[in-house]
């Protein structure tokens, strides 16, 4: 009779361990179910605890088994980017103008493209001394990225939604950049209903509601995207209201969408703006426009 540690060893040996996926066979198997190489890359480091910088590190250890305990996490992970969920809901992060943003399904993720209305701000303003209005902040990324710029800026911000005022005070706290919030609708929210700004800046819902594109962005709030018939009722009441909430020579910029530049320009005009432009996206679009009121004080900004 065999002893029974010898018959344990035996049956041991005859049930062969499942072979960990390496590094680079889970990430082949994450571009299996339709997502792309760099978001599966972006994926696993999270999963992994490692900044999405360190793409580097997959390169260096491909052949690398992955650990039995991160297979289900990354799984989970890529499941839901192949369901068509934003990559940053998922990771809880997102890059915008240089500053790391945490958001979630309450907020809008920032696009690169609304950098270009934060360039155009910051053109505009001087180092210190002056006030600028973020409509319709949502995760705070325009207003945070202008504090954190020029941190000698007065900067305000407001929502109508008390769930995003909670993501973007979160990124304030985090970035420790000082930013005054408030709760409400456009220019209604303002603390006080007089106040004056040297620019408003906005990125606000600009999608006709009936249009195609909202269905590819179902895991995103609504309210943040869609905006009447033609997509151009929040900007409409944005450029009715603004001229009484800016300073003589001040500067109101919108972004809008890649169709609306020749209207939301034409609506400017007619409310009295002046120097009426649009400025182009990284790809080219026209994707905001500008005006300024009627110069008639030397100690506000010009263009």
């Amino acid at each position: 009779m065999r002893p029974r540690n010898s018959l344990r060893r035996l049956k041991s040996a005859q049930v062969p361990e499942l072979a960990m996926p390496t590094i680079s066979q889970a990430l082949a198997q994450g571009q299996s179910l339709g997502i792309d190489r760099l978001d599966a890359q972006l994926l696993l480091l999270h999963t992994l605890g490692k900044p999405a910088q360190d793409r580097a590190w997959l390169l260096a250890h491909d052949t690398d088994a992955l650990a039995s305990a991160m297979q289900a996490p990354f799984d989970a992970c890529v499941q839901r980017r192949a369901a068509g969920e934003p990559l940053a809901y998922i990771t809880g992060h997102k890059e915008f103008f240089g500053l790391d943003l945490r958001v979630d399904a309450r907020v809008l993720v920032p696009r690169p493209d609304t950098e270009t209305l934060v360039e155009w701000a910051l053109e505009l303003l001087p180092s210190q001394g002056h006030t600028v209005l973020d409509l319709g902040t949502g995760s705070g990324a325009i207003a945070l990225a202008l504090k954190a710029t020029r941190p000698a800026l007065q900067v305000s911000a407001l929502d109508f939604s008390e769930a995003a005022l909670a993501v973007a005070r979160a990124n304030a706290d985090h970035l420790k950049l000082d930013v005054q919030f408030s709760q409400g609708a456009w220019f209604a929210g303002l603390p006080r209903p007089d106040a004056c700004f040297h620019v408003i800046v906005s990125n606000p819902p600009y999608i006709a509601a009936q249009d195609k594109h909202l269905d590819a962005l179902t895991f995103e709030p609504l309210q943040a995207l869609a905006s009447g018939g033609d997509g151009l009722d929040d900007i409409r009441h944005i450029i009715a209201q603004a001229p009484s909430h800016l300073f003589a020579g001040g500067w109101l910029l919108l972004e809008h969408g890649y169709d609306q530049a020749s209207r939301v320009r034409g609506l400017m005009r007619a409310a009295g703006f002046s120097n009426v432009q649009s400025r182009r996206d990284l790809g080219g679009i026209e994707r905001c426009s500008g005006g300024q009121m009627a110069l008639t004080d030397p100690e506000t900004i010009s263009a």
